[in-house]
């Protein structure tokens, strides 16, 4: 495919580089048809007396990457729609709309009206104010676009500093999995610092003190996610890559879902230990789709009897080959949890981040877009490549059973209410199904596997551990129990 890109010839290439790749005047440009100007910025050719010399090998080299970085890129943003100009995705003005807990509906504008021309004609409105307050919903479409836009997109970045161990200058066709596990840890942080209310305020005024602490909370979690090696982003995707290499990972290797937890559940505890403001947090993955209460409470519970806030990752796989789809209200149901921070999966090999739904389809952020990197050291980077303005839609039949579910919760009283309610959320309806998605367990997974260990017989299962507490995901990108009807 690469040489295929290479004979279509790119605008930007240096003339040493194109004459060695054999492109010609007739072959540029044709791209043209394909690339919006306007997502894409053009790249004029190098002049004559800036050409590189053809023996300079190891200039030449790194022309030749960063050419091949761009090319990648700008081949992914075709692929996966990025470059045409954005087609709005359809919403049913009839169908609720759900986002991460919040229920958005169209107004009945038309209802309305006509309730206040009959309230004029009363000589008391109390009746037919009860009626327009029962039917006048607060939340509209707009607001949920205010709320879309509020969440953080973390997205493929091309030219940012080398991946440790690896030439890499970019994720870019690897590392969607990875982005989308950053987006659901964001929305905890967002959670954590700013509150699920939070919406941000695009050039708007900073006038109170809370706006400008807001203001800068909101870049404090996308400096956390910054492309490069620095302590001051610890939830990089340099830190996460370093990460993966402790378990036999290398820079672009795919990850799964469940692999990705495991690796944002280390990365937040490595933060905590080194930044104060992240010492109040706790990361908790579900073991074979269970969750040990005596786990919950020993990473939560400080010193001194207070717990910390709860990120929950629930890894599960809910079929064989395909989505079992009496599971499908269950994910919706739980999307519906004002606790719930999406559910990470996709597509085989094509990882997305969904945080809503409307009716049978899933609303997603697509981390595909390959992005220029932003130097989030630089004072007042820019933000907006990090929120999306263009809701994407799917089929929850077309998702991959392989997916994780998050959740965050503030105190212990927000962990005790969910484990109330969650069981009636965890089971199809109307179907003849009574295994739940996952389970609330008493103790500790550690001491059931070592009793397991202990016993004459052992229960087998479809993880695999590599002996030093990690996921290995090589040979089956999908690691999970299976829950299966």
């Amino acid at each position: 495919m690469l040489s295929k890109i290479y004979l279509l010839g790119m605008n930007g290439q240096v003339q040493s580089s194109r004459e060695r790749l054999g492109f010609t005047n007739s072959t540029m440009g044709l791209f043209s048809g394909f690339i919006s100007t306007d997502r894409v910025p053009n790249i004029q050719l190098a002049t004559t007396n800036n050409e590189l010399p053809v023996d300079d090998s190891n200039v030449s080299t790194e022309v030749d990457s960063k050419v091949k970085t761009k090319l990648l890129s700008m081949w992914n943003n075709v692929k996966y729609g990025w470059t045409i100009k954005v087609v709005k995705t359809n919403f049913s003005k009839e169908s609720p709309v759900c986002l991460l807990g919040k229920i958005y509906r169209k107004k009945p504008e038309e209802f309305l009206e006509k309730a206040s021309e009959a309230e004029k004609t009363l000589d008391t409105g109390s009746e037919i104010s009860l009626a327009m307050d029962a039917i006048s919903f607060e939340d509209s479409i707009e607001e949920f676009k205010k709320d879309f836009t509020s969440r953080l997109w973390l997205t493929y970045r091309r030219e940012f500093p080398i991946l440790n161990g690896s030439t890499f200058t970019s994720d870019c066709g690897w590392g969607c999995m990875l982005r989308s596990g950053q987006m659901m840890l964001a929305q905890a942080l967002v959670c954590h610092f700013l509150g699920r209310e939070w919406r941000w305020q695009v050039d708007q005024p900073l006038k109170t003190e809370q706006q400008k602490l807001d203001e800068y909370n909101h870049r404090l979690i996308i400096k956390s996610f910054g492309d490069l090696p620095d302590s001051t982003s610890p939830f990089s995707i340099h830190t996460l890559v370093s990460l993966g290499a402790l378990s036999g990972k290398r820079a672009g290797d795919w990850y799964g879902p469940s692999s990705v937890a495991h690796l944002l559940s280390q990365a937040v505890e490595q933060a905590a230990e080194r930044h104060p403001v992240f010492s109040n947090l706790a990361v908790y993955v579900a073991q074979d789709c269970a969750v040990y209460l005596q786990d919950v409470e020993n990473v939560c519970q400080m010193p001194d009897g207070k717990w910390k806030s709860l990120i929950l990752f629930v890894p599960l796989r809910l079929g064989a080959d395909k989505l079992n789809l009496v599971y499908a209200s269950c994910l919706t149901h739980l999307l519906t949890l004002n606790t719930c921070i999406g559910v990470i999966g996709g597509r085989p090999r094509h990882s997305l981040y969904f945080i809503g739904f409307q009716e049978d389809k899933l609303i997603n952020l697509d981390p595909h877009y390959c992005q220029e990197t932003v130097d989030v050291l630089k004072d007042n980077f820019p933000l907006t490549s990090f929120h999306c303005t263009s809701p994407r839609k799917m089929l929850i039949s077309k998702m991959d059973p392989s997916c994780c579910v998050g959740f965050y919760f503030h105190d212990k009283m927000q962990f005790t209410n969910f484990m109330e309610i969650a069981p009636s959320y965890l089971v199809p309806e109307d179907e003849k199904v009574d295994y739940p998605m996952f389970l609330f367990c008493e103790g500790s997974g550690k001491d059931l596997q070592q009793k397991v260990e202990n016993a004459e017989n052992t229960i087998p299962t479809t993880t695999s551990f590599t002996g030093n507490g990690t996921y290995d995901d090589d040979l089956d990108e999908c690691e999970e129990f299976e829950v299966l009807q």
